[in-house]
């Protein structure tokens, strides 16, 4: 059985305790799917009078995944983050070489050097070290945590928080 979005948001949330590694999560998750967007974009075929491209078939294989984790809201709300950015990042791919590179390749780069100062702060390595699922998770976990600063889903966030303990910032100076 296809384990579920309270099964997969509490996990990922074991690595994602401290308030500083969520905040970098908010800006190096998007500019990570934002650079495979650009990536792979490039790679097209037409489908009778219409252009599919690789970034596209990446976004709707993992909306069908989001919209089978057993929570309607945050996988359609995930799907359209992802969209956009998706929306986003296809028109770089027109360009030369050089800057569809430059964007695709920095924004990559970029996005995983703000992930890796948030895990600095948290003291403990990605999710998906230990689960390579941790890649789709972390839009999906994004999201939920910007719908819950909204208001959204405070069953769910009590229930992340009942397995993963609350959020914190850890002590640089004196780690346990």
């Amino acid at each position: 059985m296809a384990r579920q979005a309270t099964d997969l948001m509490a996990q990922y949330a074991t690595y994602h305790r401290d308030r500083r590694n969520i905040a970098t999560h908010f800006v190096g998750i998007p500019l990570i799917v934002f650079a495979v967007g650009v990536l792979l974009a490039r790679g097209q075929f037409h489908v009778g009078d219409y252009t599919v491209t690789l970034g596209w078939l990446a976004w709707a294989a993992a909306t069908l995944w989001y919209l089978t984790r057993g929570n309607l809201v945050l996988g359609l709300a995930t799907a359209l983050v992802n969209a956009i950015l998706m929306a986003l990042a296809h028109p770089l791919a027109a360009g030369t070489m050089a800057s569809w590179l430059g964007w695709g390749l920095g924004s990559f780069v970029v996005g995983w050097i703000i992930q890796f100062v948030g895990h600095y702060y948290e003291g403990r390595k990605p999710a998906f070290v230990d689960d390579l699922i941790g890649l789709l998770v972390g839009p999906m976990f994004v999201v939920g945590e910007a719908l819950f600063a909204l208001g959204w889903g405070q069953e769910l966030l009590a229930e992340i928080e009942r397995r993963a303990g609350p959020t914190h910032l850890r002590d640089l100076t004196h780690p346990a």
